[in-house]
């Protein structure tokens, strides 16, 4: 077991520029700083090309790690990942909706498999380098406020940590923008400083999901009716994982006007599409709703809400259905609701928490 001292942290660390700046900033302000790097799960005959953990990363973190004289440790969570995060992915596809894998994987892998082996070995902090902040109330409740780069915030992937983790976080460059970041990287000489940014899911290796998803649920690919919303059959789908809400390019059908998926009816495998006035809905609701400060309102709350990690917010009333499921109506509707998706709530620069889109329609 590693000797833990008081104010010791546990940083976790991907070779990237945002990690490697987070650690820096911590042995500034005086913590011992411990870096871990999670070693994932990729493909057979893909192996170290999951884009968070290459050899090429891993090489990068353990410099920037020597480079400011910490420990560097590497913890193999490859099983756990692709038990946790590469299933829960696959199986919401093959179930018809679009899940987000880095939710289950912050919640369960980063805040759970790491920030637990971090606690256990007696660190007093878990710090990443998520473009998030936090503030710390008298009453002892911590707050996740968006960070202060809005195009970089990361708070809404961030929604679904519980209080007790939250307390024992640190976020070391939520109050820097992004060029900012690279300033601090280059003015303290380290090597990662002008490496790109990841976009794509790490697991995927830079492919696409629809490959992944043929390979690994083969069964995605069950052909069938492409339809409107009066049952009138207009083409061939092939597959319902294939397509997502508001897509317009790539359904293979003519139409004098354009169309867009409207709906995956998955009990029928159908396809539902239709003109552009008829994208939209009022009101959503969300299962397994995460709330930050630990307390689900329990009268209609006033929010802006976030339908997806890049959408703008949209002004509605959260409506307590229980501890966890919540009815979302909309000041105006919205086009692309997705299920799968993680719906999230603030108030101003406070995240209040989220959840999952569900494929449950009400009637507003």
């Amino acid at each position: 077991m590693l000797e833990m001292e008081g104010n010791t942290v546990v940083i976790a660390m991907s070779g990237g520029v945002d990690s490697s700046v987070a650690a820096a900033l911590l042995v500034e302000q005086g913590y011992r700083v411990i870096g871990m790097m999670l070693r994932l799960w990729s493909e057979e005959g893909k192996e170290d090309q999951n884009r968070c953990c290459t050899p090429d990363a891993m090489a990068l973190a353990r410099r920037v790690a020597a480079k400011l004289g910490i420990p560097f440790y590497a913890l193999d969570v490859r099983d756990r990942f692709k038990e946790l995060v590469v299933t829960h992915f696959l199986q919401g596809y093959a179930s018809g909706v679009t899940p987000n894998p880095c939710l289950k994987c912050n919640r369960f892998i980063r805040w759970g498999v790491l920030y637990e082996h971090a606690r256990s070995l007696g660190a007093n902090w878990f710090a990443t380098g998520h473009y998030a902040r936090l503030r710390r109330l008298e009453s002892g409740e911590v707050q996740l406020l968006r960070g202060l780069d809005a195009e970089k915030d990361q708070s809404y992937v961030l929604s679904v940590l519980p209080q007790e983790q939250l307390q024992h976080t640190l976020f070391p460059i939520g109050e820097f923008h992004k060029h900012e970041v690279r300033e601090l990287a280059q003015r303290l000489g380290l090597p990662v400083a002008h490496r790109p940014d990841s976009q794509d899911l790490c697991f995927l290796a830079g492919g696409d999901y629809r490959d992944f998803l043929a390979r690994h649920a083969p069964q995605v690919r069950q052909p069938g009716l492409i339809v409107d919303r009066q049952g009138n059959v207009l083409g061939e789908h092939q597959g319902l994982a294939f397509y997502t809400i508001g897509q317009r390019k790539g359904l293979g059908i003519s139409s004098p006007r354009p169309l867009y998926v409207l709906e995956k009816d998955v009990y029928q495998n159908r396809l539902v599409v239709g003109e552009e006035h008829e994208l939209g809905r009022s009101n959503l609701i969300a299962n397994e709703v995460n709330w930050i400060s630990g307390n689900p309102p329990e009268t209609p709350l006033p929010v802006e809400v976030k339908i997806r990690y890049k959408a703008r917010e949209a002004r509605a009333v959260v409506i307590p259905l229980t501890s966890n499921r919540v009815r979302v109506q909309f000041e105006y509707p919205l086009r692309d609701i997705t299920p799968g998706q993680q719906c999230v709530f603030y108030q101003g620069d406070i995240c209040l928490g989220g959840g999952i889109i569900s494929t449950e329609v009400e009637s507003a």
